[in-house]
């Protein structure tokens, strides 16, 4: 028993120090990236019941254009007298007068295939989808941890809720929840407002909160900037980038690069993000085809956070991995880890 105590105090020690160094990811590096502010009460929750699990398919096709019917040309018609000085431009006027016939003989014209439009005539939001992930990462060592991503709507209100718990789920050393609320639109979502609580443990919860007004936004710290179309915040961005995809999939093409707006807690900024290529996804639900799409702004120390994202055609463009990362060293990966709940259709 004796010879075992060293062995188990430097355990102890070890256990300790890990414990430290989590909680000082959890009180100094995260936190020091959210800004300051305080919310007031939080909107009602939109109350709703996941009736199902989201199968994979086929992404919905795009309604199509269908080919007009060749234009049926009239009787030749005289030409008017054109100047000595342009003969190139007399020659005979078809089709009621609106268009010019080359000299030769025009040849039929072939009927154009079905092409599809750039976005379908009408984009059916899905219903209110919740999708639960493991929570992995590296701060000075492993940390461990679950995060949830809700999408709820009812009616044209939405709410985007992400949960995040680092540590045992019964006892999380920190839990971080950023939501987002405001109206769906035909131009994709409207945020109204956003907040976001770090709790941590033997520390005060720290709040702020974003209002995002018809022609302004507010920052926590009190500073009022002019609202940038289609300015989106952390949490709806997600949704937003899965609208763009379902209603655009030319968007999922490697190499094309798609500019966001964001209100941040401290400043507005327009994030680019670069869609990289397929990839194929090994989560605890099963492999995944997904398309990569990253961040052009790197992660720095002292900077924003940022976040890769990986989205499934199959599972209607929902993100099926998340990685935030503070720096090269320090990040947290989410991955699914079972097929998205969803609530009942309209729901």
């Amino acid at each position: 028993m004796a010879s075992g105590a060293p062995r188990w105090g430097t355990l102890a020690k070890l256990a300790v120090s890990v414990t430290l160094a989590h909680l000082w990811l959890a009180a100094e590096v995260v936190p020091d990236r959210l800004g300051e502010g305080a919310a007031d009460s939080r909107p009602r929750r939109i109350e709703v019941a996941f009736v199902r699990e989201l199968a994979p398919a086929a992404p919905p096709a795009l309604a199509p254009v269908v080919a007009r019917p060749p234009v049926r040309k009239l009787a030749a018609m005289p030409a008017p007298e054109m100047p000595a000085s342009a003969p190139e431009l007399a020659m005979p006027m078809v089709a009621l007068e609106a268009a010019i016939a080359v000299p030769e003989p025009v040849p039929p014209v072939p009927e154009s295939p079905v092409m599809p439009v750039e976005s379908p005539t009408a984009f059916e939001w899905p219903p209110s989808t919740r999708l639960s992930y493991r929570l992995s990462g590296n701060y000075r060592g492993p940390v461990e941890g679950r995060a949830q991503v809700e999408w709820l709507r009812s009616g044209a209100r939405y709410q985007v809720h992400m949960d995040l718990g680092i540590g045992p789920e019964f006892a999380p050393l920190m839990s971080r929840r950023v939501s987002s609320e405001g109206e769906i639109t035909p131009e994709g979502l409207r945020p109204r407002r956003y907040d976001e609580e770090t709790r941590v443990v033997l520390r005060d919860p720290r709040r702020l909160v974003i209002f995002l007004d018809a022609d302004s936004v507010r920052l926590p710290n009190g500073s009022e900037l002019p609202r940038p179309t289609g300015v989106q915040d952390s949490a709806s961005q997600f949704v937003q980038l899965t609208w763009l995809f379902t209603t655009r999939p030319e968007l999922l093409q490697p190499g094309v690069s798609i500019e966001i707006p964001l209100a941040l807690p401290r400043r507005i900024q327009t994030w680019t993000y670069d869609v990289l290529g397929a990839e194929t996804l090994a989560t605890p639900a099963g492999d995944v085809e997904a398309l990569h799409i990253k961040p052009r702004l790197p992660p720095r120390p002292g900077g924003d956070l940022t976040a890769e994202i990986w989205v499934a055609p199959s599972l209607q463009y929902l993100p099926v991995r998340i990685l935030i990362r503070q720096d090269a060293e320090t990040y947290l990966d989410l991955v699914v880890e079972r097929l998205p709940q969803q609530a009942a259709p309209g729901r």
